[in-house]
């Protein structure tokens, strides 16, 4: 088994880019899949508001698939180290 990836560099990687996060500790189809909700629930919410909308409010439902994304790459990076530190 490969050494897994530090943590803290999955969170940087989770925070600037959706799903890149899932692809550096290897399970890339969860970090496309966040990556394809980000963008299509960007989309719906850019659709249904209107143009006095803010930016982050026209973004609102991908921002949030976005924010979800964040945690569980953490959370799973972090449990992949510490089955190594055990072994």
């Amino acid at each position: 088994m490969a050494k897994p990836i530090n943590p803290y560099l999955v969170l940087v990687l989770a925070i600037v880019l959706p799903g890149a996060g899932h692809v550096a500790t290897r399970d890339a189809m969860r970090g496309l899949a966040f990556a394809f909700f980000v963008v299509l629930f960007s989309v719906i919410s850019y659709v249904t508001t209107t143009p006095e909308t803010s930016f982050i409010g026209r973004h609102a439902g991908g921002l949030f698939v976005w924010a979800l994304s964040i945690p569980d790459a953490y959370r799973r990076a972090r449990l992949r180290w510490a089955m190594v530190e055990r072994a």
